[in-house]
This record gives C-alpha cells, sequence and structure tokens, in this order.
C-alpha cells in the first residue's frame, strides 16, 4: 500500500490532483488508516499514470472516465475509436482556427511598419473594429496581401459581402 505521496510522485501528478482524481470518480476512495491517511495499491499508480496521458492527449475528464470504463471492461474497441476520432476532429479545427488567426496576425505585423504614432496603426485598428478580423476568421485563405499601412482590410471584405 502506498501513502497519497508516494502514489502522487509515482504517477508524476500532484497530491492535490490525486484527491481531485478521487473526488471526480475516475479514481477509486482510497482505504484509510485508523489515522485517516489514505492508502492507494499499486495498480492506483497506472490508473493516475492512464489519467495523466490521456490528459495530455487532450481528453476532457468526461472523456477520460469513458476511457477508463471501456478500459475496465465494459465497451468495446470501436467505442474507444469513436473518443479518439472525436478529440482529433476537434483538435484539427483548433488547429485550423489558430492558422487562420496567425496568417491574419501575420499580415497585421507586416502592415504595420513599426514607425509613427498608434493612431493609424493597423494592427490597432483591426482590434479597434475593423471587421477584418472577423471577416478573416471566416475566410479559409486569408492573403496578407491585401492589408496595406493605412487600411488593414485594403478597403476589401474577405468571405462576405
Amino acid at each position: 500500500m502506498l501513502t497519497i505521496g508516494k502514489v502522487a510522485a509515482r504517477a508524476g501528478i500532484s497530491i492535490d490532483t490525486v484527491r481531485f482524481y478521487e473526488r471526480s470518480g475516475l479514481l477509486k476512495k482510497a482505504d484509510r488508516t485508523e489515522a485517516g491517511y489514505r492508502l492507494y495499491a499499486a495498480d492506483d499508480v497506472n490508473r493516475l499514470k492512464f489519467i495523466r496521458r490521456a490528459k495530455a492527449l487532450g481528453f476532457s475528464l468526461e472523456e477520460v472516465a469513458e476511457l477508463l470504463a471501456l478500459n475496465d471492461g465494459v465497451g468495446e474497441r470501436s467505442a474507444v475509436r469513436a473518443i479518439a476520432e472525436r478529440r482529433l476532429a476537434e483538435l484539427e479545427q483548433k488547429i485550423a482556427e489558430l492558422d487562420r488567426v496567425r496568417r491574419t496576425l501575420a499580415g497585421l505585423v507586416q502592415a504595420c511598419d513599426g514607425a509613427g504614432p498608434v493612431c493609424g496603426c493597423p494592427i490597432i485598428e483591426a482590434v479597434l473594429g475593423d471587421d477584418t478580423l472577423e471577416s478573416k476568421r471566416d475566410d479559409a485563405t486569408p492573403t496578407t496581401s491585401s492589408y496595406t499601412a493605412k487600411n488593414p482590410s485594403g478597403g476589401k471584405k474577405h468571405g462576405h459581402s
């Protein structure tokens, strides 16, 4: 039997995280000594490592709970795959959104020469309310050539009329 400190160290997480996973139901309630100390089995370390690794892959606590239940023998491999496919689709969507944001910001940085007063800065004007940022979010292929130093949208709307 392992104390909470030892199980946390072996699993590579904090003591508070062990307590949180126990309260969340991802880890069964630990047995307690007469003095009230939690005692864990070696299998609990493996379960905590599983949770940590699943979280590192971006799975939500709900998805981790589903994976644990499946791993405990309650389901089929197809269910595991379906959870992973959902997570992958969400990640791909986030990556695409981050790429759109990166391209928009890169265009704004390119449009700003970094000289002169802040007034008229294409970055500030875009953040203040020019709809370029919103139209760029909806455009799958924004270009940086449409930006100018005086007007970040270059007088053009992207993706909408």
